[in-house]
Protein backbone atom coordinates (compact mmCIF):
# COMPACT_ATOMS: atom_id res chain seq x y z
CA UNK A 1 0.00 0.00 0.00
CA UNK A 2 1.50 3.34 -1.07
CA UNK A 3 0.99 6.54 0.86
CA UNK A 4 -0.13 9.60 -1.09
CA UNK A 5 0.10 12.87 0.84
CA UNK A 6 -0.75 15.12 -2.10
CA UNK A 7 -4.39 15.51 -1.06
CA UNK A 8 -3.75 16.38 2.58
CA UNK A 9 -2.17 19.83 2.50
CA UNK A 10 -5.31 21.67 3.66
CA UNK A 11 -6.26 19.18 6.37
CA UNK A 12 -5.87 20.33 9.99
CA UNK A 13 -3.14 18.21 11.61
CA UNK A 14 -4.59 15.43 13.73
CA UNK A 15 -3.33 15.71 17.32
CA UNK A 16 -2.19 12.25 18.44
CA UNK A 17 -1.22 10.82 21.80
CA UNK A 18 0.91 7.69 21.43
CA UNK A 19 0.78 5.08 24.19
CA UNK A 20 3.59 2.51 24.17
CA UNK A 21 5.49 0.08 26.36
CA UNK A 22 8.73 -0.60 24.55
CA UNK A 23 11.20 0.35 21.85
CA UNK A 24 8.99 2.85 20.06
CA UNK A 25 9.88 1.82 16.50
CA UNK A 26 6.22 2.23 15.48
CA UNK A 27 6.31 5.73 16.94
CA UNK A 28 9.45 6.51 14.93
CA UNK A 29 7.78 5.22 11.77
CA UNK A 30 4.74 7.43 12.38
CA UNK A 31 6.95 10.47 13.00
CA UNK A 32 8.86 9.80 9.78
CA UNK A 33 5.58 9.82 7.86
CA UNK A 34 4.57 13.04 9.57
CA UNK A 35 7.88 14.57 8.48
CA UNK A 36 7.01 13.47 4.94
CA UNK A 37 3.66 15.25 4.99
CA UNK A 38 1.17 13.11 6.90
CA UNK A 39 -1.35 15.62 8.36
CA UNK A 40 -0.79 14.76 12.00
CA UNK A 41 1.14 15.85 15.07
CA UNK A 42 2.22 13.70 18.01
CA UNK A 43 1.51 15.88 21.02
CA UNK A 44 2.50 13.49 23.81
CA UNK A 45 4.01 10.02 24.28
CA UNK A 46 3.04 8.03 27.37
CA UNK A 47 4.73 4.78 28.37
CA UNK A 48 3.63 2.10 30.80
CA UNK A 49 7.32 1.42 31.53
CA UNK A 50 10.02 3.85 32.66
CA UNK A 51 12.64 1.95 30.68
CA UNK A 52 10.81 2.14 27.34
CA UNK A 53 13.14 3.50 24.65
CA UNK A 54 10.12 5.06 22.98
CA UNK A 55 10.33 7.82 25.59
CA UNK A 56 13.87 8.67 24.47
CA UNK A 57 12.75 8.74 20.82
CA UNK A 58 10.04 11.26 21.72
CA UNK A 59 12.35 13.48 23.76
CA UNK A 60 14.88 13.62 20.91
CA UNK A 61 12.13 15.21 18.82
CA UNK A 62 10.99 17.59 21.53
CA UNK A 63 7.76 15.72 22.21
CA UNK A 64 6.53 15.54 25.84
CA UNK A 65 7.34 12.03 27.08
CA UNK A 66 5.80 10.72 30.29
CA UNK A 67 6.26 7.42 32.11
CA UNK A 68 3.22 6.09 33.95
CA UNK A 69 4.56 2.75 35.22
CA UNK A 70 1.84 0.13 35.43
CA UNK A 71 3.82 -1.82 38.04
CA UNK A 72 3.65 1.14 40.42
CA UNK A 73 -0.17 1.20 40.36
CA UNK A 74 -2.34 -0.98 42.61
CA UNK A 75 -4.86 -1.78 39.87
CA UNK A 76 -5.78 -1.06 36.26
CA UNK A 77 -8.29 1.60 37.26
CA UNK A 78 -5.70 3.67 39.11
CA UNK A 79 -3.31 3.22 36.21
CA UNK A 80 -5.91 4.54 33.80
CA UNK A 81 -6.67 7.45 36.14
CA UNK A 82 -3.06 8.54 35.67
CA UNK A 83 -3.12 7.99 31.89
CA UNK A 84 -6.31 10.02 31.48
CA UNK A 85 -4.94 12.81 33.64
CA UNK A 86 -1.96 13.15 31.30
CA UNK A 87 -4.10 12.95 28.15
CA UNK A 88 -6.32 15.76 29.45
CA UNK A 89 -3.35 18.14 29.33
CA UNK A 90 -2.71 17.76 25.60
CA UNK A 91 -5.89 18.43 23.56
CA UNK A 92 -5.82 15.01 21.92
CA UNK A 93 -7.86 14.12 18.82
CA UNK A 94 -6.70 10.49 18.59
CA UNK A 95 -5.03 8.00 20.92
CA UNK A 96 -2.75 5.50 19.16
CA UNK A 97 -1.76 2.33 21.02
CA UNK A 98 1.54 1.41 19.38
CA UNK A 99 2.97 -1.53 21.29
CA UNK A 100 1.03 -0.67 24.46
CA UNK A 101 0.81 -3.78 26.64
CA UNK A 102 -1.79 -2.65 29.16
CA UNK A 103 -5.55 -2.18 28.99
CA UNK A 104 -6.56 1.36 28.04
CA UNK A 105 -10.01 2.29 29.32
CA UNK A 106 -11.99 4.55 26.99
CA UNK A 107 -14.20 5.90 29.80
CA UNK A 108 -16.79 7.42 27.52
CA UNK A 109 -14.33 9.91 26.08
CA UNK A 110 -12.18 8.10 23.54
CA UNK A 111 -14.67 5.82 21.77
CA UNK A 112 -14.01 6.07 18.05
CA UNK A 113 -10.89 8.07 18.86
CA UNK A 114 -8.48 5.27 19.81
CA UNK A 115 -6.71 2.88 17.46
CA UNK A 116 -4.56 -0.16 18.05
CA UNK A 117 -2.24 -2.18 15.83
CA UNK A 118 -2.18 -5.97 16.22
CA UNK A 119 0.32 -8.38 14.59
CA UNK A 120 -2.26 -10.80 13.17
CA UNK A 121 -5.50 -10.79 11.21
CA UNK A 122 -8.11 -10.11 13.89
CA UNK A 123 -10.19 -11.95 15.06
CA UNK A 124 -7.58 -14.73 14.74
CA UNK A 125 -4.71 -14.94 17.23
CA UNK A 126 -6.05 -12.04 19.26
CA UNK A 127 -7.21 -11.24 22.75
CA UNK A 128 -5.68 -11.06 26.21
CA UNK A 129 -2.17 -12.53 26.27
CA UNK A 130 -1.66 -12.42 22.50
CA UNK A 131 1.10 -9.93 21.83
CA UNK A 132 4.53 -9.79 20.22
CA UNK A 133 6.35 -13.09 19.69
CA UNK A 134 3.52 -15.03 21.34
CA UNK A 135 1.28 -14.21 18.38
CA UNK A 136 3.79 -15.36 15.78
CA UNK A 137 4.57 -18.59 17.63
CA UNK A 138 0.85 -19.36 17.84
CA UNK A 139 0.46 -18.68 14.11
CA UNK A 140 3.31 -21.06 13.24
CA UNK A 141 2.08 -23.76 15.60
CA UNK A 142 -1.42 -23.60 14.12
CA UNK A 143 -0.26 -24.41 10.59
CA UNK A 144 -2.15 -21.55 8.92
CA UNK A 145 -0.72 -20.27 5.64
CA UNK A 146 -1.56 -16.58 6.11
CA UNK A 147 -1.05 -14.10 8.93
CA UNK A 148 -0.91 -10.33 8.76
CA UNK A 149 -1.48 -7.04 10.56
CA UNK A 150 -4.61 -5.19 11.66
CA UNK A 151 -5.31 -1.59 12.62
CA UNK A 152 -8.62 -1.22 14.42
CA UNK A 153 -10.57 1.10 16.67
CA UNK A 154 -10.42 0.12 20.33
CA UNK A 155 -13.35 -0.90 22.46
CA UNK A 156 -13.40 -2.22 26.03
CA UNK A 157 -11.95 -5.66 25.17
CA UNK A 158 -8.47 -6.65 24.05
CA UNK A 159 -8.09 -6.65 20.24
CA UNK A 160 -11.76 -5.97 19.53
CA UNK A 161 -13.44 -3.02 17.88
CA UNK A 162 -14.15 -2.07 14.26
CA UNK A 163 -11.33 -2.87 11.84
CA UNK A 164 -9.92 0.02 9.81
CA UNK A 165 -7.26 -1.71 7.69
CA UNK A 166 -5.73 -5.16 7.34
CA UNK A 167 -2.89 -6.56 5.27
CA UNK A 168 -2.24 -10.26 4.75
CA UNK A 169 1.27 -11.70 5.10
CA UNK A 170 2.15 -15.21 3.86
CA UNK A 171 3.50 -17.79 6.26
CA UNK A 172 6.44 -19.37 4.45
CA UNK A 173 8.01 -22.80 4.68
CA UNK A 174 10.74 -22.83 7.31
CA UNK A 175 9.53 -19.61 8.94
CA UNK A 176 10.64 -18.78 12.45
CA UNK A 177 8.75 -16.39 14.70
CA UNK A 178 11.39 -13.74 14.00
CA UNK A 179 11.17 -14.09 10.22
CA UNK A 180 7.39 -13.93 10.25
CA UNK A 181 7.46 -11.00 12.65
CA UNK A 182 9.72 -9.02 10.31
CA UNK A 183 7.19 -9.28 7.47
CA UNK A 184 4.26 -8.49 9.75
CA UNK A 185 6.07 -5.44 11.14
CA UNK A 186 6.68 -4.21 7.60
CA UNK A 187 2.91 -4.39 7.02
CA UNK A 188 2.24 -2.53 10.27
CA UNK A 189 4.57 0.24 9.16
CA UNK A 190 2.39 0.75 6.08
CA UNK A 191 -0.99 0.39 7.78
CA UNK A 192 -0.65 2.70 10.79
CA UNK A 193 0.22 5.91 8.90
CA UNK A 194 -2.42 5.11 6.27
CA UNK A 195 -5.08 4.66 8.97
CA UNK A 196 -4.03 7.95 10.57
CA UNK A 197 -4.27 9.68 7.19
CA UNK A 198 -7.78 8.34 6.58
CA UNK A 199 -8.91 9.49 10.03
CA UNK A 200 -7.30 12.91 9.58
CA UNK A 201 -9.18 13.30 6.30
CA UNK A 202 -12.49 12.30 8.02
CA UNK A 203 -12.86 9.37 5.65
CA UNK A 204 -13.51 6.64 8.23
CA UNK A 205 -17.04 6.13 9.52
CA UNK A 206 -17.92 3.59 12.21
CA UNK A 207 -21.12 1.68 11.59
CA UNK A 208 -21.72 -0.82 14.36
CA UNK A 209 -18.82 -3.29 14.30
CA UNK A 210 -17.71 -2.22 10.84
CA UNK A 211 -16.02 0.79 9.30
CA UNK A 212 -16.71 2.38 5.93
CA UNK A 213 -13.95 4.29 4.17
CA UNK A 214 -15.04 6.97 1.73
CA UNK A 215 -13.07 7.85 -1.38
Amino acid sequence: MSIDHTKTESVRPLRIAVLLSGNGSSLENLLDHIDAGLPAQVTVVISSKRSAYGLARARKRGIPAIAVPRKDMPDVGTFNDAIHAELAKHDVDLVALLGFLSLFELRGKYEGRTLNVHPALIPSFAGHGFYGERVHRAVLESGVKVSGATVHFVDDEYDKGPIILQEAVPVLEGDTADRLAARVIAAERRLVPEAVRLIAESRVEIKGQRTEISR
